[in-house]
Formats: structure tokens, C-alpha cells, sequence
């Protein structure tokens, strides 16, 4: 009897040894020496997810942990998507991170003002994106961050892009002030994205955009620089001075050679432009020149105007600009 007493301590003592090992196994440190990235495919099944995990490095055993994870998982199903597993992430922290699609979001950034062939170049280069998309129509796409992961398409990006654009124009047009120069939406992003174009300074955009509501009023064509330089590059920097014929040239953009608004945006104007031009300052001033600081001084008289741009030549000159 003594005999089978010490036995069955011994079984009962390696039957707590081996479950501990097992906890360990699935709750305690995994193999990973590194971060690691993972992808698991589109109606991935449990065992092809752990194939993925083993070949990676991430588990020491595919077929240990399908067992663990029917043992001790909670059977919720696995999302497909990108997974960057931490150095020693338990198998257990794994699953978890599966089951609940903790999947890597990437990024695509559209600063404001960026020329849609600009987004263009920045979704081809979005490692991680699929497929080809067209470029999209200008001020058509809303600046702003915008997450993605791998294996998502180009144009799936741009729709919720262009989706934000609409979403964001409506709500502003709907809140828009009354007697303002432009009378449609797509006027209000045509304007917005030459003011976007003119000042990166926060605390100018709304008179900016009220100069250009006063001279469209008044019948004046805007002479706004960045219309002469958009249908020569389509939003690609010039790289060099406007030429004086380029101020001549008709094309429809070109607003000192014609008047009233150009045929369409010459960039994506973010959310500021757009409630500058929908809420511009109260002002009479029809010039601006730059003033030397990476801002503008403002005019209400020709008069006025021509003396500001003689201390911006002056300015110009001393830096031997001119």
C-alpha cells in the first residue's frame, strides 16, 4: 500500500509539473528575439494562421499552439490583417492580439495644399497598398492623415478621402456666412485652394480670403501667383520665377489674365482654407504683398498697395534677390 501511495504522489506531482510546463508554454515568454511582423491572409483558419506564426518565429510549435488555444483560448475567431508581435510576446498575448485584430495601422499623410498629383506619388509610394488608381480630381480630396492597412487598395483609400471632402464641405457650406463672394460649394473649394496656395500663415487666411472676395465683387481679376504656376506644372513646384509672358497666358487658370474665378482648384485645400473663404475677415483691402517675415501686409488702396511693394523690393534687394 505504501508502495502505491508513493506512486500515485509521484504521478500527481508530475501531472502538476507537466500542467505548469503547459501554462508556461502558452501564458509565459515566446521565442521571438525580436519585433516581428506578421501577416495573416483573408479567411486564414486557426492551423494556417499558426503555420504563418511558426515560420516567423513567433511560436515554437504550430501544432502545440493550436492545441493551447483550443485548451485555453476563448474560440473566438481570428482576424485577417498585419500584426507586429514584441520581442518574447506569450502565445497566449498572441492570440489575443489576433482575436481582436490588433492589425498595424499605416499611414497616408495629404498636408494641406498638396496637388492631387502629390497624393498620387504619396499613395504609388505607400509600401504596403495594392493596385493602381488614377489621379484623383483636384479639391476633390480632403488633407488629413489617414490609416490603412496592408493589403487594402489605392482607390479604397481615395474614396474615403474624397468621402471626408464631401462629408466636411457640405457641413461648412451648410454653416457658411451670408453675403460671401462665392455662391456654390465648388466655387468655395476653388477659392479656398488659392488661399491655401498664398499664406501658410494660420492668422492670415481669412482676410487673405477676403482681399480675393472684395476683388471678385468688384470685378477685379484676382492676380493671384499660384494660378500662373498650376497649369504649367499641375502642382509640381516651378523651380524657378514666373516668366512675364506666363502672366499673359489664357488657359483658364491664369487669373491675371482673366477674370473671376479659374475653371477649377489648383490644390486640396484643407479645413482652415475652406472656413476662411466661408468666414472671411471683415476688411476693405484688395492687395497684399509679401512683407518679408513669411507673412503679408495688407492694402486697401492702390496708392497704399505700390508702397508696400516697393519696401518689399527694397527687402528683396538687400538680400540680393534682385
Amino acid at each position: 500500500m505504501r508502495k502505491v501511495g508513493c506512486f500515485g504522489l509521484v504521478l500527481g506531482l508530475a501531472a502538476v509539473v507537466a500542467l505548469f510546463l503547459v501554462v508556461q508554454g502558452w501564458g509565459g515568454a515566446g521565442p521571438a528575439p525580436r519585433t516581428l511582423t506578421v501577416q495573416i491572409g483573408e479567411g486564414s483558419t486557426l492551423a494556417g494562421a499558426a503555420t504563418e506564426l511558426e515560420k516567423a518565429g513567433a511560436i515554437p510549435s504550430a501544432r502545440r499552439f493550436r492545441l493551447y488555444a483550443r485548451v485555453f483560448g476563448s474560440g473566438d475567431p481570428i482576424k485577417a490583417g498585419e500584426y507586429r508581435i514584441a520581442p518574447h510576446t506569450s502565445q497566449s498575448d498572441i492570440l489575443k492580439l489576433m482575436q481582436g485584430g490588433k492589425v498595424v495601422q499605416r499611414l497616408v499623410v495629404v498636408p494641406e495644399g498638396y496637388p492631387s498629383v502629390l497624393v498620387h506619388d504619396a499613395l504609388a509610394k505607400a509600401d504596403g497598398l495594392t493596385g493602381t488608381v488614377p489621379v484623383p480630381a483636384e479639391g476633390s480630396i480632403l488633407p488629413d492623415s489617414y490609416a490603412f492597412q496592408a493589403g487594402d487598395t489605392r482607390a479604397s483609400v481615395v474614396t474615403r478621402m474624397q468621402a471626408a471632402m464631401k462629408t466636411y464641405l457640405a457641413t461648412a457650406w451648410a454653416a457658411r456666412k451670408p453675403g460671401i463672394a462665392v455662391t456654390t460649394p465648388e466655387q468655395a473649394i476653388i477659392l479656398a485652394s488659392i488661399v491655401e496656395k498664398e499664406t501658410g500663415k494660420p492668422s492670415e487666411r481669412r482676410t487673405v480670403a477676403a482681399v480675393y472676395g472684395n476683388r471678385l465683387r468688384g470685378g477685379m481679376p484676382l492676380q493671384a501667383d499660384p494660378t500662373v504656376i498650376y497649369p504649367i506644372t499641375k502642382g509640381r513646384p516651378l523651380g524657378r520665377r514666373i516668366l512675364r509672358s506666363e502672366l499673359h497666358a489664357k488657359n483658364g487658370y491664369n487669373t491675371y489674365a482673366e477674370a473671376g474665378l479659374p475653371v477649377g482648384p489648383i490644390a486640396n485645400p484643407g479645413r482652415a482654407s475652406i472656413d476662411a473663404v466661408l468666414d472671411p475677415a471683415q476688411t476693405q483691402a484688395l492687395y497684399f504683398v509679401a512683407d518679408g517675415t513669411g507673412g503679408h501686409v495688407f492694402a486697401n488702396t492702390l496708392a497704399e498697395h505700390n508702397a508696400n511693394v516697393k519696401k518689399w523690393y527694397a527687402i528683396r534687394k538687400a538680400r540680393g534677390e534682385m
